[in-house]
């Protein structure tokens, strides 16, 4: 059974940096892209940047390009959200997913397994 799990949050002061980790277990997923989402208190989650299957393609949504940069690889089962400069709109519950890309070069179309999500917090 596919699990996947995220660690690495906290409380940070805005300026700050976290890395988040997503490590996957139980089926092998070397066609899947990696997506990461937030949900901030009493929004909904939103987000969506993603890795390829392959790595090799990346998507950042506007408001994190520049500051969070993803990697890891599937060799690993393991993959990383490095959070720079971050703000206090940042907080929030990160949630890493799963979601079936064959091509390599682009993000799943949909996710299919979610993690539990591990909390941010930025705040002086």
């Amino acid at each position: 059974q596919l699990q996947l799990v995220e660690s690495g949050g906290g409380l940070v002061q805005p300026g700050g940096s976290l890395r988040l980790s997503c490590t996957y277990s139980g089926v092998p997923l070397d066609y899947y892209g990696i997506g990461w989402f937030r949900q901030a208190p009493g929004k909904e989650r939103e987000g969506g940047s993603c890795v390829s299957s392959s790595g090799g393609y990346t998507n950042y949504t506007n408001s994190v390009k520049g500051r969070f940069t993803m990697s890891g690889n599937h060799a690993e089962m393991t993959f990383y959200l490095q959070m720079n400069s971050l703000r206090d709109e940042n907080t929030g519950v990160y949630s890493c997913a799963a979601g079936y890309e064959v091509t390599g070069q682009g993000c799943p179309p949909e996710y299919h397994a979610w993690g539990q999500g591990t909390q941010v917090t930025v705040s002086s």
